[in-house]
């Protein structure tokens, strides 16, 4: 498989057909797990959030989301592994099928109620079937890396709450994540290779006013795709001043968790800090 421009292996053909499948049968293969290990973070800071703003149905924008991974673990209490399950079950069904089969996934396992998943991805496809399915409630197809938000896509960022990601920052960069905070100051967690520095971000969001921490810790995305990838990540980890004894030297991508909010923002932020450090 060809690798990218920052040295992974190319997943393009994954993202961009009209259903999940292609998704979760690749990355099932290479044990992708960072969207589970994300889900209790990112619990938690959904709740701190509600409870300091005393905002009944808090609005989370998912950066990057494809087709709606983050909303579906949260919105079904479901866990990767089911969901590898449930897709690796639907070869023979047609994409109708398929639909009503995870819209009945939706509406049978509401789990995280009370919450507003918009999507923000590049990929046309797969938000339509994120929210098709119900995994998403609202999408923002564009490539904000490029471009300014057009009006109706800024009236729907004008409403985030809080802002996550799993995997997207280094991809997206700090001109994305500043166009998100320029309206509502939203919140952010953000899961970041360890190969990309969460640095040009936090200083483009501290000149609008934010501070940003980092969770001790780190967290596996997936198993390298090849030894020509691991090769190509190991000597943009050196590069970059990055250890990668006893991590990607055995085989795997890591993550770490960088949180940024605006200064002053909420007395509850704190306590959901202390919580989230306890738990990395």
């Amino acid at each position: 498989m060809p690798l990218d421009q920052t040295g992974k292996i190319s997943f393009d053909d994954i993202y961009t057909a009209p259903d999940p499948r292609a998704f979760f049968g690749t990355l099932r293969g290479l044990d992708y797990q960072i969207p589970q290990l994300a889900k209790p973070y990112f619990s938690t800071l959904i709740e701190s959030y509600r409870e300091d703003r005393q905002v009944a149905e808090p609005t989370v924008l998912d950066v990057g989301c494809s087709y709606g991974v983050n909303g579906v673990l949260n919105r079904c209490d479901t866990t990767m592994d089911e969901l590898f399950e449930h897709y690796g079950e639907a070869d023979s069904l047609d994409h109708e099928e398929l639909l009503a089969r995870d819209r009945q996934l939706v509406r049978s396992n509401g789990g995280a109620t009370g919450v507003r998943f918009v999507g923000l991805d590049a990929s046309v496809p797969a938000l339509e079937y994120a929210h098709a399915a119900g995994f998403l409630d609202e999408t923002i197809p564009a490539d904000l890396e490029a471009n300014e938000p057009d009006p109706e896509q800024q009236d729907l960022l004008d409403e985030v709450d809080l802002v996550v990601s799993t995997g997207c920052v280094g991809y997206v960069t700090e001109k994305t994540l500043t166009r998100i905070a320029r309206g509502a100051r939203p919140w952010m967690a953000h899961f970041v290779l360890r190969m990309f520095p969460y640095e040009p971000v936090a200083e483009g969001l501290a000149e609008l006013g934010y501070q940003t921490a980092s969770i001790h810790g780190v967290f596996k995305q997936r198993r390298f795709a090849s030894a020509e990838e691991q090769a190509q990540i190991l000597d943009t980890l050196s590069t970059a001043g990055v250890d990668p004894q006893g991590l990607e030297t055995e085989g795997w991508l890591y993550a770490q968790l960088h949180l940024s909010w605006p200064h002053g923002a909420a007395t509850g932020l704190e306590s959901a800090l202390s919580t989230l450090r306890e738990r990395g």
